[in-house]
């Protein structure tokens, strides 16, 4: 039997299609719509929702996705809680290419973006308190997860969102590091904070793919294409722990 449940994933860069995807439907919210239908997947006898971040055929770049939309669209169909898939590279030593990690805090150097649903459009203006940006009850979940599915993954850690859709230069990932960052990608924000606007448990789980620029002698993309199947593999794992363990539970 099928357990329903409340969660979605939100899936990034060069993760695998999963069984289930691609029947999904199409919403309208008040921001526009998502960037893909939205498609009911079943893993370990648990449903979830899922939506492809930059589209079907990954077309829109980071700083042109509508977050509004996909949030809110995810929150019409019943989402209360997130699993937001990013793929990042890594400043500190605390990962290596091809593993895990759940962050525990960002850093927003994003600009031009539609960053909260608090527009004034409809005379409501909420301030947000954004002193823990990730869930801490989901990011514990996703942890042991990673622990009942013997997967590695890294505790915390501070997620610097750029804005792409280029990689940095040497020069921006030292100040980077100066500024406390442990990983950098491009769509965590203003999602999380999206998130939080419409009361929404939102975790980063972050698949490290490449060393930052300045900090491998091997060229970026070379990296990511040879640490990208291994981030999947053990993500794919973990998602499979996490709704075990749910289905279980509901």
């Amino acid at each position: 039997m099928t357990t329903p449940t409340t969660f979605a994933v939100i899936i990034g860069s060069g993760f695998p299609a999963l069984a289930g995807e691609g029947d999904g439907r199409s919403i309208k919210t008040r921001f526009g719509p998502p960037s893909a239908t939205i498609d009911t997947v079943v893993l370990e006898e648990c449903s979830f929702l899922t939506l492809r971040r930059h589209g079907a055929d990954h077309s829109i770049p980071p700083h042109a996705i509508n977050y509004r939309a996909n949030l809110s669209a995810l929150q019409m169909l019943g989402a209360e809680s997130v699993i937001a898939l990013n793929t990042v590279g890594v400043i500190t030593d605390v990962r290596e290419s091809g593993e895990l990690a759940v962050p525990d805090q960002v850093l927003d150097y994003t600009w031009g973006r539609e960053h909260s649903v608090f527009d004034g459009s409809d005379g409501q203006v909420e301030h947000i308190d954004f002193t823990v940006p990730f869930s801490a009850a989901l990011r514990d979940r996703l942890l042991a997860a990673a622990t009942a599915a013997d997967v590695d993954c890294f505790d915390g850690g501070v997620y610097a969102a750029t804005q792409g859709p280029r990689l940095e230069s040497a020069a921006e990932v030292d100040r980077l590091e100066k500024d406390g960052a442990d990983y950098i990608g491009m769509t965590a924000m203003p999602e999380a904070s999206i998130a939080m606007e419409l009361g929404i448990d939102y975790a980063c789980l972050a698949m490290v793919v490449n060393r930052a620029a300045g900090r491998s002698d091997t060229p970026i993309h070379q990296d990511v294409k040879a640490s990208t199947e291994a981030a999947c593999a053990a993500t794919s794992s973990l998602l499979q722990a996490f709704f075990r363990s749910a289905s279980m539970t509901s």
